[in-house]
């Protein structure tokens, strides 16, 4: 049986699966290509803190509460003039120390460290004095690292407090959902662990950046509230800052803090343990040197 001859209609039209772009079509498609392979970058220069800023962009981003992190990368760029002895710096002096009691940490946190590159700074001093009551242990560590530079040790006890491992606690009765695991490195907010009951699901994050030592409930597991759930060890670079202004102003008493990092163990780096041998020694030498005085 011989098949249908084809219809006019049949030969004129197109099938649709065989039909090809329209210009515009193809447009719109590698624009949307170029858009999804742009923003990425524009996100990165935008948040990049080695991007330069001008006088009129820092003084825009110090005042820019909506984003925290140019106020952030402001105070970068401060810090660089600073260090570049840029007298222009100072006509944003009274910003640094406005900044000091900022509502974000991460802003407090930055603004402390920059405060203590000019010492001569109206008001600086005051500001990181002030600072060593911030409820936040990064922020008052940071102050206390930058009043080293003044020559003034007030801040001792917390810079000891940046040697020492975080407790974390349950901060509900319920079951945990998921968990990190032991030895995981971890950010300042970074999640721990969540719990669940009931009523609510809490996330569990970390108030400093280092590595998880132990973790005292697994998924699955029911803990209560107020329960030893994980210990966080402090971070390298955190310590490593540590020893370096314990080294300059340690006392007899932070000893039991600082010979921890003296072990020859795997999750301390070398340059950590020799820090914290030459800052032993430092604070025997003193200590001795003040007996015999």
């Amino acid at each position: 049986m011989n098949s249908a001859a084809p219809t006019e209609t049949d030969l004129s039209t197109p099938s649709p699966s065989k039909r090809g772009m329209s210009t515009r079509q193809r447009l719109l498609f590698f624009l949307t290509a170029w858009l999804i392979a742009l923003m990425p970058f524009l996100f990165w220069w935008n948040t990049w803190f080695g991007r330069h800023l001008s006088d009129k962009q820092i003084a825009e981003y110090l005042e820019d509460n909506r984003h925290p992190r140019h106020i952030q990368q402001a105070l970068v760029q401060m810090s660089e003039r600073i260090s570049r002895h840029d007298i222009s710096a100072k006509q944003w002096y009274p910003d640094m120390v406005r900044l000091a009691a900022h509502p974000v940490e991460e802003v407090r946190n930055t603004d402390a460290w920059v405060l203590g590159q000019d010492t001569t700074g109206p008001g600086f001093h005051d500001a990181l004095l002030k600072m060593l009551n911030d409820p936040s242990p990064l922020v008052r560590g940071n102050a206390a690292l930058s009043l080293v530079r003044y020559g003034d040790a007030t801040g001792r006890p917390q810079i000891v407090e940046l040697l020492q491992s975080r407790k974390i606690d349950a901060p509900i009765t319920g079951r945990v959902v998921d968990a990190d695991r032991p030895g995981t490195p971890v950010r300042q907010g970074g999640l721990i662990a969540k719990i669940q009951n009931d009523q609510q699901t809490i996330e569990v994050r970390s108030p400093i950046s280092g590595r998880i030592r132990t973790l005292f409930a697994q998924t699955g597991q029911t803990v209560q509230a107020g329960a030893e759930l994980a210990t966080i060890d402090p971070a390298v670079d955190q310590v490593w800052e540590a020893l370096r202004a314990l080294f300059l102003i340690g006392q007899p008493q932070d000893l039991p803090a600082i010979t921890p990092f003296e072990r020859e163990l795997p999750e301390i780096p070398d340059h950590i343990r020799q820090q914290a041998v030459l800052t032993d020694k430092a604070i025997h030498d003193r200590s001795g040197a003040a007996q015999k005085n």
